[in-house]
């Protein structure tokens, strides 16, 4: 059962899908709804994927796929099907090296750039592919690769330019370096450290202060596990 801000906040979304197709942004979605924070936003729409109404599609901006309905929505709706908001990347991506053999060569999708600095908002429209040796995969795990740009993770041997492999996971152990999203839209590559009801990302370049952020507004999405450099 929905509240009646997760129901305000679905039938938003869907309208204005069906109206404009065109994602609202989380400042739309804050004033429709009047609230005072994107947070607030951040946790309705992560009680909606956690009861199943919508799934955000990883590593895009603002990209969330509406999977049903409730009753009360749905009879306003005719001929209902799920919907796309669309962010910043394909709806669909490569299938790349979902199960790889040990010592083979598979090839990733190079989904774009992540800020080894300050956060940006991180991926190209159509990504090229990188070949990647196969003892950096898990087998039967999800992987993909990112273009570092910034220098905050230069003490972890991580240089602007580099290309990390990256394992999809929405969970992190504390000092693991991750892709994390802030807010829902911008991207970066940290360490991760949880502290009580806090997460703080954390650069490895002492020219960079460490971030320090309510657990709610950071998202994991996937862990270091490799490293490509061109010379």
């Amino acid at each position: 059962m929905l509240t009646k801000k997760q129901l305000d906040l679905l039938d938003f979304i869907n309208k204005r899908m069906a109206r404009d197709g065109v994602p609202p942004s989380f400042d739309e979605m804050k004033e429709a709804l009047d609230l005072r924070s994107k947070s607030g936003i951040h946790r309705l729409i992560t009680a909606l994927e956690e009861r199943g109404f919508i799934r955000r599609l990883a590593h895009r901006a603002r990209a969330i796929e509406i999977v049903k309905l409730p009753d009360t929505l749905a009879g306003k709706t005719a001929g209902f099907s799920p919907r796309v908001i669309e962010g910043d990347r394909p709806a669909t991506r490569p299938n790349a090296a979902q199960t790889v053999a040990h010592g083979a060569v598979s090839e990733l999708p190079l989904m774009g750039k992540i800020a080894a600095g300050v956060p940006i908002e991180a991926i190209d429209d159509t990504p090229p592919m990188v070949a990647v040796p196969g003892q950096m995969l898990r087998s039967g795990a999800r992987h993909y690769a990112l273009e570092v740009r910034g220098d905050s993770m230069i003490d972890a041997g991580i240089n602007d330019g580099d290309v990390v492999i990256i394992l999809e996971t929405s969970s992190a152990d504390t000092g693991d370096i991750v892709v994390a999203q802030v807010d829902g839209y911008e991207s970066t590559l940290k360490r991760y450290r949880r502290q009580g009801s806090m997460v703080v990302l954390e650069a490895a370049n002492p020219a960079y202060e460490p971030r320090v952020l309510p657990a709610g507004q950071v998202e994991v999405q996937g862990r270091l596990v490799g490293l490509i450099r061109t010379y």
